[in-house]
């Protein structure tokens, strides 16, 4: 008999569990994913830290603290994978604005700015409002600038 499985329900089961998991060991999980490839459940729990990096160690250590109470709130088998989110992932969520206020990212805009031809800027993130959009220093002429949210196609962290 085939179980079927609504990974929201389990996703809003168990994200409290990891938060606060995480947070114990001094970590933000900035993205965590359930879902099924090629017929087998994956758990992926992309963990964060403005204080210093993410390790293997410490992904094994947040692991072991919640693979117990994973098992028994997750009502299938599944490949539990902890990790560091990489240093230029794509941003998933409006709350990685937040999180990585004060570093440079990459935007991708699709539409140009008033005024503007290009639609690719590196800078910094100096705020973020869902209403007022992201408050942005750009590098290369030393403006500062709001853009909408509308209107910011792709976002990712920049490392020189």
């Amino acid at each position: 008999m085939k179980q079927e499985i609504n990974r929201h329900e389990v996703l809003e089961k168990i994200t409290p569990l990891i938060e606060n998991t995480a947070m114990r060991f001094g970590y933000i999980p900035i993205e965590i994913e359930f879902i099924k490839e090629n017929h087998r459940w994956f758990l992926r729990i992309f963990l964060y830290s403005k204080e210093k990096d993410v390790t293997l160690d410490d992904c094994e250590k947040v692991t072991r603290s919640l693979s117990d109470f994973l098992d028994e709130l997750i009502p299938v088998k599944y490949n539990l994978e902890v990790s560091s989110p990489g240093l230029e992932r794509k941003f998933k969520s409006d709350k990685e604005f937040v999180i990585f206020k004060g570093r440079r990212v990459s935007i991708k805009l699709k539409n140009p700015l008033d005024g503007e031809t290009e639609k690719i800027f590196k800078g910094e993130i100096l705020d973020f409002d869902e209403n007022e959009g992201l408050k942005f220093f750009r590098f290369d002429d030393g403006q500062e600038l709001q853009i909408p949210r509308s209107n910011i196609q792709s976002a990712k962290l920049y490392i020189d």
